[in-house]
């Protein structure tokens, strides 16, 4: 974890997860990548890679994420702009020659993901338990009380780019 982001961005992700979302958007051209899920309850955040007609990611906007409200009605949200800002957001940077997109996440994970195209569409990337790995979710459990919830830890899932083995790793940012 960097020193410059660390403790309170991970707060801020957690405090404003319960900030309502706005109305959602159409999805027609995005493939799914990954997804954040809380102890606080079952919503989670969808990331997505965005694509253009011809199935490129799309340079402007790569990479989307909404809400998935699995608590409530299961529709998708757009995430608000304060939770984009702090919490859920990602900075993005795209690089035209190779086509990858890196995100940097706001609330700082420790590690930058990567969005690349394979035979079969897109993945995310990331390094899980010291290995190259294919994310697939990402849980952050925290505890509820006082002005802002505290993240014990946060635990990685994917498979091994390599080898297709599951990864796991548990992150304890404090």
């Amino acid at each position: 974890m960097h020193a410059t982001s660390g403790p309170l961005g991970l707060a801020a992700l957690l405090l404003v997860s319960c900030i309502a979302s706005a109305a959602p958007e159409d999805d027609a051209r995005t493939a799914p990548l990954f997804r954040i899920e809380r102890s606080k309850n079952a919503n989670v955040v969808q990331y997505a890679a965005q694509l253009r007609a011809d199935g490129s990611l799309d340079p402007k906007e790569p990479v989307i994420a909404y809400w998935l409200r699995l608590a409530k009605d299961g529709r998708r949200k757009e995430l608000s702009w304060v939770q984009r800002r702090f919490a859920y957001g990602f900075e993005t940077y795209y690089d035209r020659e190779t086509r990858v997109a890196t995100l940097r996440m706001r609330a700082d994970i420790g590690r930058e993901i990567r969005v690349v195209r394979t035979d079969h569409g897109y993945r995310a990337e990331l390094p899980i338990d010291g290995r190259p790995a294919i994310v697939e979710r990402i849980f952050i459990e925290s505890i509820e009380g006082g002005v802002l919830p505290k993240v014990e830890h946060i635990d990685f899932w994917g498979a091994d780019v390599e080898t297709g083995e599951p990864r796991y790793e548990r992150f304890e940012p404090f």
